[in-house]
């Protein structure tokens, strides 16, 4: 039996939906995107990559204006390519265990902006604290 995904129908899931011992990937990117859009340029999953219940792909232009092209799997995530719709074979980068941790390296800029957004969440738990 043959089931058709929709990339439009998943966006309104945060987590990831376990098929047995295998998360569907697809729905995970689409939680990753969510997660840290607020402190890139810009973020997608790639839609011109075959993406799979074991993998998929994600786009992401860093606010330095580089762009790289993401795997992600259950190893985690990783850069396999320095254009978007890229994979390079060839390349043989550490994987990441979140997308907190890969972007920490990649990108001065997000360190800034996940800094200062939790600076300004932890500022309004205070002053609704009081």
């Amino acid at each position: 039996m043959e089931v058709d995904f929709q990339t439009e129908d998943s966006s309104s899931f945060k987590e990831g939906i376990e098929l047995g011992d295998v998360k569907d990937m697809r729905l995970e990117a689409d939680a990753v995107v969510s997660d840290v859009l607020f402190a890139v340029n810009e973020m997608y999953v790639s839609q011109s990559l075959g993406s799979a219940l074991d993998v998929a792909y994600i786009n992401v232009e860093t606010r330095e204006a580089n762009r790289y092209c993401l795997e992600l799997t259950e190893a985690g995530l990783r850069v396999v390519g320095y254009a978007f719709d890229q994979v390079n074979e060839d390349l043989n980068t550490q994987y990441h265990e979140t997308v907190y941790s890969l972007l920490d390296t990649l990108s001065p800029g997000y360190r800034e902006a996940f800094g200062n957004a939790l600076l300004q969440r932890l500022e309004r738990l205070q002053q609704t604290g009081q």
